[in-house]
């Protein structure tokens, strides 16, 4: 069975805010918590908040795939996809850093991979 990606003890630990919680505030204020990428392809998910409720786990964040934008993204989705071969990893040496500062490691010429 894959390893549970987030959890509520993950939630309350690292102090992830609820859904909308941070609308509003800045860039550079705003904290990204958790990073989980896919092993097979270049896709990130950069978790800022999330509701989890009985029917799953919704979250916002920062997503890098075909492009790089804000958005919402389902735990229970990235988990579907690692019942068949766990390839959607939650980064354990990820640093927090804020969005602003994310986006701006994204706008550099080269990245190593899979560590920001």
């Amino acid at each position: 069975m894959a390893k549970e990606l987030f959890n509520k003890e993950l939630k309350e630990r690292l102090e992830v805010p609820n859904l909308y919680e941070t609308d509003g505030k800045e860039e550079k204020e705003t904290i990204v918590k958790v990073r989980f990428y896919d092993l097979c392809s270049s896709w990130e998910w950069y978790l800022i908040e999330a509701d989890i409720k009985e029917e799953g786990v919704i979250c916002f964040g920062w997503v890098v795939g075909f492009e790089k934008e804000l958005g919402y993204f389902s735990i229970n989705e990235l988990e579907d996809i690692n019942k068949k071969f766990p390839r959607i990893i939650r980064d354990e040496e990820f640093e927090l850093i804020s969005l602003a500062d994310l986006k701006k490691k994204y706008k550099e010429p080269y990245r190593p991979y899979p560590k920001l």
